[in-house]
């Protein structure tokens, strides 16, 4: 049977399924009852720097984004880091660490942007017990406008010097989360390394409006007359998270840089999607939000029969298998080629595909005048539309021509060697290296 034994910079977890630091993480309560459930470790909610703490809103804190069977896309969320005592927040972290040591513990910091207040708020971190600590530099809400969150995880300069004050006063992992909200994710990854950062977690939540009430005219969530921008998670952003955890773990200058990801995480699928592409291991919230924190144990069970399946003991067998797979457009092979193929068998005529085809694509399908469907080999380029609208799976498949076949469309027989765009003749850079 499958091992989902992890062990992440070291910290030791039953599995790879973590609790993200949000709502989920907020309180001993919370997180006993995770642990229960089975959570292999949690982020705690973000702490913040001694004093007066944080104000959240007493209204609405979530908007939504929903798909045709209601079920949830998408949240957007206004709420800040805890608004519950330090103090408090470092005692429960303490008990709960104590009664669950083979759980990882990791605590997710913010205060201001200055040497002093890290240096006050790690050596209290460091007395809890608690595993590492993960730098909130990706909320994109409430707490940028005060020049933290990110507003310092948009700045790889400023990434690097907190880091390195962090591991310069810290001991144990420090793992630097990153904002989604910049335009390559590759720079803060570089800088977070440079300052000596153990690991990356990401992505933080996306900044987003979700909806306007077109009756009050404003934002939702609604607080008095008025609504903000927010921070945008759940099943919507999973291809974002996924492209840049994939760009860390190509980029030559971050390979090899341990990641924790985050994004959408549902299904035991997901999760093993994300360690593919290089992920250690995954940490989960909306999904926990939605379902409740008994989720992981379909995750679990998931995980471990697809492993077992597959043949591998151990997460270590396929994290990072699918990097290598992983490569820029101008070097796809433009001598592979693919038609479509309808299965008649499986088809219920209700024309989708040919609707799709004939009115935004390649006029690539004909309809018989008895509602038959089939693939025009000399029209179709292989853009897959088709199989992407059509209501059953597995009804519209991509077939592979194999070398000496003849493409229909172009009339040139398929090649078996491997040809790509930087040496194409219409290429004019590769016509102007000649």
């Amino acid at each position: 049977m499958a091992d989902l034994k992890t062990n992440f910079l070291g910290i030791e977890s039953p599995n790879p399924f973590w609790l993200a630091s949000a709502p989920p993480t907020d309180k001993e309560y919370n997180v006993r009852r995770a642990f229960e459930a089975g959570w292999g470790g949690v982020v705690w909610k973000t702490l913040g720097a001694e004093g007066p703490p944080v104000v959240n809103v007493n209204g609405p804190r979530y908007g939504a984004i929903w798909g045709a069977d209601r079920r949830l896309l998408g949240l957007n969320n206004i709420e800040l880091i805890t608004d519950r005592p330090l103090e408090v927040n470092l005692e429960e972290i303490t008990r709960v660490k104590k009664d669950y040591p083979d759980r990882a513990i990791i605590v997710s910091l913010m205060v201001p942007c200055e040497e002093a207040a890290w240096k006050a708020i790690l050596p209290r971190v460091a007395e809890t017990g608690a595993d590492g600590i993960e730098l909130n530099f990706g909320c994109p809400h409430g707490m940028a406008e005060r020049g933290m969150g990110s507003a310092v995880g948009q700045v790889p300069e400023y990434i690097e010097m907190v880091t390195r004050w962090c591991k310069e006063n810290y001991d144990k992992p420090v793992i630097v989360k990153l904002t989604p909200n910049i335009t390559d994710v590759r720079f803060p990854a570089r800088a977070a390394k440079a300052g000596g950062a153990d690991a990356v977690s990401l992505i933080n939540t996306i900044n987003s409006i979700v909806s306007v009430d077109l009756d009050q005219m404003a934002p939702e969530p609604i607080i008095g007359d008025k609504g903000t921008h927010g921070g945008y998670c759940g099943p919507a952003v999973k291809p974002i998270a996924m492209n840049m955890v994939a760009e860390i773990a190509r980029c030559p200058q971050t390979h090899g840089l341990p990641i924790s990801a985050i994004g959408g995480i549902t299904t035991w699928r997901d999760a093993a999607e994300f360690m593919a592409l290089g992920a250690g291991n995954v940490q989960v919230c909306t999904a926990a939000m939605t379902y409740g924190f008994k989720i992981v144990e379909e995750m679990i069970s998931g995980l471990s029969q697809w492993m077992d399946e597959k043949g591998y003991t151990s997460t270590e067998d396929f994290i990072g298998m699918a990097v290598p797979n992983v490569t820029d457009w101008q070097y796809l092979n433009l001598n592979s080629i693919s038609k479509a193929k309808i299965d008649q068998d499986a088809c219920i005529k209700c024309g989708r595909c040919y609707a799709a085809c004939e009115d935004t694509s390649h006029q690539a399908i004909a309809m018989s005048e008895d509602r038959t469907f089939t693939v025009k080999d000399d029209e179709c380029v292989a853009c897959n539309l088709c199989v992407n609208v059509c209501p059953v799976e597995n009804c519209i498949s991509m077939v592979e021509l194999q070398p000496g076949e003849l493409d229909e469309r172009t009339g040139e027989t398929v090649s078996a060697e491997y040809a790509n765009w930087t040496t194409h003749p219409n290429n004019p850079s590769a016509q102007a290296a000649e």
